[in-house]
């Protein structure tokens, strides 16, 4: 039976780079956004092995809607893909940014990810072998040097990796991992970037489908764990 794998966030850049790598392997992908048409158009774009769903991480009802729907239509969840983030403090530094910006990151790129990380774990118990992959960022990692561009986001992709780590140590039977997907050109990562979105998108398409099911807790980038 083909993995059944949900994306959230898939419309465009990493997310529907790996939907589509996802989809020419066999798995059965499910193409979510809380904007519908473009959901459906990117579905209808990759076509073979696709569905597309409305789903919005910061609305409870529209998370409780979704999980409904997947338990409707295919009654299990293998992979869950956490790819929805906000960036909305890209060239602010720390002096100026507004507490309510970071708020406002904090409620997406975590809060909405434990949202629908919760909504879906009856699902994903139904799974053989599930799965959750939180896509992060470097920008999070505290090894290194300090950087001080878009601090709400580096913040909120910090506090992301450390609820990695608490699915982690809550759910045992699920295989959740964080991954970096490098620096890649897309709307977020600007024209500048050295990779591209389908590059980036391969360690998240490694992680639900080819990574052995003992990876657990770690941060990955390019297949290979990497330091906190």
């Amino acid at each position: 039976m083909a993995p059944l794998i949900l994306i959230t966030g898939a419309t465009r850049g990493i997310g529907f780079a790996a939907a589509a790598q996802l989809a020419a392997r066999g798995a059965q992908v499910i193409v979510a956004s809380r904007d519908a048409t473009r959901a459906q158009l990117a579905a209808e774009k990759i076509e073979r092995n696709t569905s597309w769903l409305t789903l919005d991480i910061d609305d409870p009802e529209s998370v409780s809607a979704a999980a409904a729907s997947i338990a409707t239509r295919h009654g299990r969840l293998d992979v869950l893909a956490n790819n929805s983030a906000v960036l909305l403090d890209h060239y602010q530094d720390l002096d100026h940014l507004k507490p309510e910006t970071l708020a406002e990151t904090l409620k997406t790129n975590v809060v909405g990810t434990l949202r629908i990380s919760q909504a879906m774990k009856n699902l994903l118990e139904k799974s053989p072998a599930p799965r959750i992959i939180n896509v992060s960022s470097g920008a999070g990692q505290l090894d290194g040097e300090p950087q001080s561009w878009a601090p709400a986001y580096c913040i909120s992709k910090t506090a992301l990796n450390m609820l990695t780590q608490q699915l982690t140590a809550a759910w045992p039977d699920v295989m959740v991992n964080s991954m970096c997907p490098g620096w890649c050109r897309t709307e977020m990562g600007g024209d500048n970037a050295p990779r591209s979105a389908e590059e980036g998108a391969g360690t998240l398409t490694w992680l639900a489908l080819d990574a052995p099911h003992s990876l657990r807790g770690s941060f990955i980038k390019d297949r290979q764990a990497i330091p906190w």
